[in-house]
């Protein structure tokens, strides 16, 4: 409960960093918010399956974000053309290492939501699941994240969701999402904590999108879209728990 209380506190104060130290505050402040969600999953990974598997499976995750997103900013596939500016460092291959840490911060709370959508560990429904689980936080990040200039897209396209991002990224997103999910394999996941990180996740972005950041289509969509997908979670914890 301390380390996701401290990872929540980061994010709140992002809005309070930017107004005091400008841009700089900004990356600062996304930049220790994203390190410190990776440590409150990998907090409860490491307490349900010993060190050394969730390090395998971050290690995995982490290595796998890369690879899509070198892939994709490279060749345009499967998210649509885009590039990565220069506001977070270090890179490797023109790919921020910050983004495959987000990767990992996500990919285990939306496995939790797929056992929970689905009841199991694995198979078809359970890989869907977990991608749109995914995917729905996307509906919130790539917004925000255009806006404050961590990538642009080429020519998203006249009906670009909210004029910024091509459908196709959202089709790109289930592609890799299911893919990585197949690779990691995950069982037997704390599904209470991963689910609560989900949950102020949805609640952070809807929040400061609406109030901060002057986003408020995105914050309806993601909050309807990501929304959607914890409260059949929550509706299911009970039978699950059981």
């Amino acid at each position: 409960w301390i380390v996701l209380a401290a990872w929540a506190l980061v994010f709140i104060f992002v809005p309070i960093l930017r107004w005091t130290w400008g841009e700089l505050g900004l990356t600062l402040g996304i930049t220790f918010g994203v390190v410190a969600q990776v440590g409150a999953v990998l907090f409860v990974l490491v307490r349900a399956w010993g060190w050394r598997a969730a390090l395998k499976t971050a290690l995995l995750v982490i290595a796998c974000g890369w690879a899509v997103e070198f892939i994709g900013h490279t060749t345009g596939f499967p998210f649509g053309s885009y590039d990565y500016t220069t506001r977070f460092q270090p890179q490797i291959g023109q790919v921020p290492m910050l983004i495959p840490l987000a990767w990992m911060m996500m990919m285990p709370p939306s496995w939790a939501l797929a056992y929970l959508l689905t009841g199991k560990w694995g198979g078809w429904r359970f890989v869907a699941a977990s991608a749109v689980a995914m995917t729905a936080w996307d509906f919130f990040l790539d917004p925000q994240m255009v806006t404050w200039n961590a990538w642009t897209f080429e020519n998203p396209g006249a009906n670009a969701y909210v004029g910024l991002i091509p459908w196709t990224n959202f089709l790109g997103w289930l592609l890799a999402s299911a893919l990585i999910t197949m690779i990691a394999r995950p069982r037997g996941l704390p599904v209470v904590p991963m689910l609560l990180i989900y949950i102020i996740t949805w609640a952070l972005h809807l929040i400061g999108q609406l109030f901060f950041w002057g986003l408020p289509t995105s914050a309806l969509v993601g909050g309807f879209v990501m929304g959607a997908v914890m409260i059949g979670g929550i509706l299911r914890l009970p039978e699950r728990a059981s």
